[in-house]
C-alpha cells in the first residue's frame, strides 16, 4: 500500500464524478493508497472549488479525474477551463463513451489520459501514479548544471548550447527537448511525454508538431541530420537520446 505517500504531505486528488457509486468506489481505492481524495458531484462544484473570487482560497490538488459526461459544465469545459488559468497539474478523464474521437477531443482540451468505463481499480490506480510521477519529472533542474554528451554541452542557466566548439542557437522548445533528453539519457519518450513535459497546456495542435522540432533541432545539433547519432528513432515507441 502507498506507505511511501506518508513522508510528506499526502499528495491530493479530486474526483469529480456525477455517478455516486463511481466517486465513491474510486475515492476509497485512492484513499486505501494513501492519497489524499476530495469528491464533487458536478463541474460547476470543482470550478467553485479550484477558482474562487479569491484565488487565495482555491483548493490546491495534485491531480483531477474529470467524468466526461457531468450535468451542467461538463468534463470538457472543465479541461478547458483548467488549462486556460495555468493550472498545471494532470487530469484523468474518465468516460462510458470510449470511441476515439472522444479521447482525442479529450487530449486536445489539455487532458493527460484517458480511461474508458468500465474500468479496473488497479488501472486507474497505476495511470494517477504515473502521471503524479511524470509532473514531478517535468519542472527543470535549479541549479547551476552542465550537461554534457559527446561534442554537445548544454549549460541549464545560462540557456546555452555547446556543439563540438560552437555555440547554436535553439528556440525555447528546442532547448527544452534537448535539455529532458540530456537529463535522461538512453530513456525512451513517447510523443505523448514530450508533448506533456515541453507544451504542457499551450499544445493546442498535432502531435506532428513533436516530429517537426526533433527535425529542426537534429538539424543544428547532428554532423548528419539524416542519420542521427544523438536523437534515436524508436519506430513505434518514441525518441531515445544518446
Amino acid at each position: 500500500m502507498g506507505s511511501s505517500h506518508h513522508a510528506q504531505e499526502p499528495e491530493r486528488i479530486l474526483v469529480i464524478d456525477d455517478e455516486d457509486l463511481i466517486r465513491e468506489t474510486v475515492a476509497m481505492a485512492l484513499t486505501d493508497e494513501g492519497y489524499q481524495v476530495v469528491m464533487v458531484e458536478s463541474g460547476q462544484q470543482a470550478v467553485e472549488l479550484m477558482f474562487p473570487p479569491s484565488s487565495q482560497n482555491a483548493l490546491r490538488v495534485d491531480l483531477a479525474i474529470v467524468d466526461l459526461m457531468l450535468p451542467g459544465v461538463n468534463g470538457l469545459d472543465l479541461c478547458r477551463m483548467m488549462r486556460h488559468h495555468r493550472l498545471e497539474i494532470p487530469i484523468l478523464i474518465l468516460s462510458a463513451r470510449g470511441s476515439e474521437l472522444d479521447r482525442v477531443v479529450g487530449l486536445e482540451v489539455g487532458a493527460d489520459d484517458y480511461l474508458p468505463k468500465p474500468f479496473g481499480m488497479r488501472e486507474l490506480i497505476a495511470r494517477c501514479r504515473a502521471l503524479l510521477r511524470r509532473y514531478q519529472w517535468s519542472p527543470p533542474t535549479v541549479g547551476n548544471s552542465v550537461l554534457a554528451c559527446k561534442d554537445i554541452v548544454l549549460y541549464q542557466e545560462e540557456l546555452r548550447v555547446v556543439v563540438a566548439g560552437q555555440e547554436v542557437a535553439l528556440s525555447p522548445k528546442e532547448f527544452r527537448l534537448l535539455e529532458l533528453f540530456m537529463r535522461a539519457p538512453n530513456r525512451v519518450w513517447s510523443r505523448e511525454d514530450l508533448i506533456q513535459a515541453v507544451w504542457g497546456d499551450d499544445f493546442m495542435g498535432d502531435r506532428k508538431t513533436v516530429d517537426v522540432h526533433i527535425r529542426w533541432l537534429r538539424e543544428k545539433i547532428e554532423p548528419d541530420p539524416s542519420h542521427p547519432q544523438y536523437i534515436i528513432t524508436l519506430r513505434g515507441f518514441g525518441y531515445r537520446f544518446g
